[in-house]
Order: C-alpha cells, then sequence, then structure tokens
C-alpha cells in the first residue's frame, strides 16, 4: 500500500514552494549587480534547495518504494509501509547546490585575477595575457578545501546509500567515514598543515605555549570523523530525532560563526573566512535537512536511512575541521557523547544488545516505553553488581528473578535513558525533550568556549 505521502504537492505547498524558488532566483540575480555578495547567494540557494528537497520526496516516494526501499514504523499501530532511505534525496539535492554555488564566493578573486586586479579597463601585456595575468593572486587554498569537502561528502555520501542498500555490519561501516575524509585530510596536510595545540596557562611551565601533536592531530580528525556520523547514527530511530539534532547543531554552529563577522567582532577578522566557509556549506545543509524534517516529524511519512547519518554528520565534521574549530564542534555533541559512552556496555557487548533497542510502543496507552534487554545466562557477578549500581543511580531499570538475580534491563540509550527519567510518553514529546536537551547543551558548550576557557586560557580568539 502506498500513503499519500508519496503523492504529488497540494496545490498550496506547490505555490508555496514557487513563489520560494521565485523570490530566491530573483536574490541570485540581483547578487551579479555587485560583488556576488556571497553570503546572501548562499542563503538564497538553501531556499531553493529546500524547495526542490521537499518536492522530490514527495514525488519519488513511490519510486523508492517500488525499489523495495520502504518500511514500517514499528513505534505505531499502523503498520502501513512508507518509503525510506529518504536521506539521499536530501543529500544528493545538497551536494548539486554547494557544486552550483562554487563560483559565488570566489566572484572577487575571479575578477581580480582576471581583469587587472579588479580594474577591467587595464590594459595587460601580451606576456601577462599569456601567462594567465594575475592567476597567481587567485586563492587557490580556499578553492582546494572547498573541492576537498565536497568530494568528502560526495563519498560518505555514495558509502551511505550502500549501506541502506545492501546493509552493511556495524562493526565494518562504522570506519565508512574514514575513506569520505582521506581528499579533506590531505588538503589540511598541503595547504594548512597546523597540528599544534595551545596549552592551558597553569600547565605551560612544563609544556610551553604550544605543543606539536603531529601525526596524533590527524588521528584526532579521522576520529572526529568517525564520531560525528556515527553518533548521530546511534541517537536514532524515533520520528524527526536524526533531521531534529542535526539541525540544532547546524544552527548552533551558525550562531558561533556569526560572532566572528561584523558586528560582532572587528573586521576583517583573522578568523573570518574560515566561519564564512563554514556557513557556505551549512545554509544549504539546513535548507535540505529542514524539508525533510517536515516529512520526517511525527507521524513520520518517510524514513531518512542511515545515508542522511552519515552525510549530516560528515557536513558537520567537514565545516569543523575546514573551519578548524573541531574542539567547540565535540562540545556542541555533549548528547551524543553522552549517547556513545552509556551505549558501550551494550555496543561492546558486555551486556546483551538486541538489534534494534528502539523504545516500547504500547498500543494500549499509545505511549513510548523502555524498551528492555533480557538476559538468557546468568551475568557476571561485577556485571551485575554494576547494573544494580546503576539501577540505584536511575540511569537504568533493572528487572530481578525471585533469587535477586539480574535477568534484565533497559537498554542503554539516551533515548530509553529520558523515558525511565520522565517515564511514558508520546514519540513527538520525547524528541522534544532531547531536542530541548541537544540546545541547552550546544548554548552551554558555547558558552564554556567563549567565557568559561578564559580561566585556564590568556584570551579567546574571538
Amino acid at each position: 500500500m502506498v500513503t499519500s505521502s508519496s503523492n504529488g504537492l497540494t496545490s498550496t505547498e506547490s505555490w508555496t514552494l514557487l513563489s520560494l524558488s521565485a523570490a530566491c532566483f530573483g536574490i541570485l540575480a540581483n547578487t551579479f549587480h555587485g560583488d556576488g555578495e556571497p553570503l546572501i547567494a548562499s542563503i538564497a540557494f538553501s531556499g531553493i534547495a529546500f524547495s526542490f528537497t521537499y518536492a522530490l520526496i514527495r514525488w519519488l516516494g513511490n519510486t523508492f518504494m517500488k525499489a523495495g526501499l520502504k518500511g514500517r514504523d514499528m513505534c505505531k499501530t499502523r503498520t502501513t509501509e512508507i518509503p525510506e532511505t529518504m536521506g539521499a534525496i536530501c543529500a544528493i539535492v545538497y551536494l548539486m547546490t554547494v557544486i552550483i554555488f562554487i563560483p559565488f564566493p570566489f566572484y572577487k578573486d575571479i575578477v581580480a585575477a582576471t581583469s587587472g586586479g579588479g580594474n577591467r579597463d587595464l590594459v595587460l601585456s601580451v606576456e601577462h595575457v599569456e601567462t594567465g595575468r594575475f592567476l597567481h593572486k587567485f586563492p587557490h587554498s580556499k578553492l582546494a578545501s572547498y573541492l576537498s569537502a565536497i568530494l568528502s561528502l560526495q563519498v560518505v555520501v555514495l558509502l551511505g546509500i550502500g549501506d541502506d542498500l545492501f546493509d552493511i555490519r556495524w562493526r565494518h561501516k562504522v570506519f565508512i567515514p574514514v575513506i569520505a575524509a582521506i581528499p579533506m585530510l590531505i588538503v589540511y596536510f598541503v595547504d594548512f598543515g597546523v597540528t599544534e595545540i595551545v596549552i592551558p596557562t597553569p600547565i605551560r611551565p612544563y609544556l610551553g605555549e604550544l605543543f606539536d601533536l603531529g601525526w596524533l592531530y590527524y588521528a584526532y580528525m579521522i576520529l572526529l570523523s568517525i564520531f560525528c556520523p556515527n553518533s548521530i547514527n546511534i541517537l536514532a530511530g524515533v520520528n524527526g530525532l536524526e533531521v531534529s539534532q542535526s539541525i540544532v547543531i547546524a544552527l548552533l554552529i551558525i550562531l558561533n560563526d556569526a560572532l566572528y563577522l561584523s558586528p560582532f567582532t572587528r573586521y576583517p577578522h583573522p578568523a573570518t573566512d574560515s566561519h564564512l566557509f563554514s556557513i557556505y556549506l551549512l545554509l544549504p545543509f539546513v535548507g535540505v535537512s529542514l524539508a525533510l524534517w517536515f516529512h520526517n516529524w511525527y507521524p513520520a511519512k518517510v524514513f531518512v536511512g542511515d545515508t542522511y547519518c552519515y552525510f549530516a554528520g560528515m557536513v558537520l565534521a567537514v565545516v569543523a575541521i575546514q573551519g578548524h574549530f573541531s574542539k567547540t564542534l565535540i562540545l556542541l555533541f555533549i548528547p551524543q557523547a553522552a549517547n556513545w559512552v552509556y551505549s558501550m556496555p551494550q555496543i561492546f557487548g558486555l551486556v546483551t544488545c538486541p538489534r534494534h533497542r528502539l523504545p516500547r510502543f504500547n498500543a494500549r496507552t499509545g505511549l513510548l516505553e523502555p524498551s528492555t534487554a533480557e538476559f538468557k545466562q546468568p551475568l557476571k557477578r561485577v556485571v551485575a553488581q554494576s547494573l544494580k549500581l546503576l539501577h540505584k543511580l536511575r540511569l537504568i531499570r533493572v528487572t530481578l528473578d525471585e533469587q535477586g538475580e539480574v535477568t534484565g534491563c533497559t537498554n542503554m540509550t539516551l533515548i530509553n535513558l529520558w523515558i525511565v527519567w520522565f517515564g511514558p510518553m508520546r514519540e513527538d514529546r520525547l524528541v522534544m525533550g532531547l531536542m530541548g536537551l541537544q540546545t541547552a547543551c550546544g548554548l552551554l558548550g558555547l558558552w564554556v568556549r567563549h567565557r568559561l576557557a578564559l580561566l585556564i586560557f590568556t584570551q579567546d580568539n574571538w
């Protein structure tokens, strides 16, 4: 059965999307009367990307289902199948958008390099024309960074689609982002290559003001590329959660980027270009993600698939690494990091890990309850005592037999923990609660980055 979500747009939606697209195309056309205005152009491209993604999700729903890309929502009484892997549409529209956007951030440089340093009427000698005129002034390193970011994202999208199609095992797909990170890290090594970190004031007498991590810094960036996509993929499974957390983190990064632009700081700031680079990549991402969010929010009309989790996590990792604020990104991933640590006993097999750790849907009440892992064999004493301690701390809920032995516990995910703390709740209220936590932790992280860090560092680069 094909749901109405897979059909065409309503007349209201069609006219809304057409109006938004027309306005954005008008803004783009107007930018060429000045110096390209890349920031305004990026906002316009984001609106166009939203319109295209929203429409394509509707138009291609049937096609995906006919190809077998469909699934049932396990947290609903209705078992109607809906399209799956729709994050692939989101990712492809995004890639097309950032590729078409390439001339805009380099418009001034192209004019300066091909018309006598900005003077279109300058008469050049034959030698200048034959040797490329002023192309040596073009910021090739910035272009290389932008193109390497696109290439890394293309690779992770391709591998993510492969995972959705062939259901790659977890222990294999966890390393998928490593391959995608290679182009980005090569360009980082060639054009930037900074591997030094600033040492906190209290330990500078022992290590100095700067400490060179060398190859360890590249290992750290690889680990960040692994962590971001997989952490979103683990904190997932209920309607709207994957997309919502990605949008919240992206908006927090844009807020941080805005602090390095006028009027929040003196212009030009040394970090302005890096943060503009971040904004150029994030605005279209927010646009396509919002379009997907409207279809994936409770009750979901489509599923996002693993492709979106890898794509979203890699976008965030790319902008942080190429924008040189990777440590700030970690502060915005506090809930994902907590969920990763909390899940470790099940991920590494210390406690039974079911294939699906989604909350259990109670059809009688219509609410989600914590799902549980049942232990078929007696646990080791140290594991059993640890679980009982976590139960006392209200970090899990255990079930005991008549002899007082642990026979099961709630699955160790932040989603189940939230229900343990606040009781059974509807799916959308669960996601809103988790997003409130995500926003609060992100704002706290930015405050730590720009204010609290001054207690152990001499200055903030803002």
